[in-house]
């Protein structure tokens, strides 16, 4: 499988962030919280308002659609 955008996840599956292709700002404000290239990332939930609710680092984070649309990611393989 190649890539796809985190938008498309399917659910409770594991991923790698690949690339992220946002603004400036937004991308910085990722970082910091902790989700760059090669970071491990699991969609647990998708809201009814468009918001997917992402398990990074142990941490849950909500992201918008726009957000998760320009985020690239790739299936870990076990």
């Amino acid at each position: 499988m190649g890539n796809i955008n985190l938008w498309d996840a399917e659910l409770k599956k594991e991923y790698t962030v690949e690339n992220i292709f946002l603004e400036n700002p937004i991308s910085r404000r990722l970082e910091a919280l902790g989700i760059n290239e090669g970071t491990p990332v699991c969609v647990l939930t998708r809201k009814k308002s468009g918001a997917l609710i992402v398990k990074i680092r142990g941490t849950r984070l909500a992201l918008g659609k726009h957000i998760t649309s320009n985020i690239e990611i790739k299936e870990v393989k076990k």
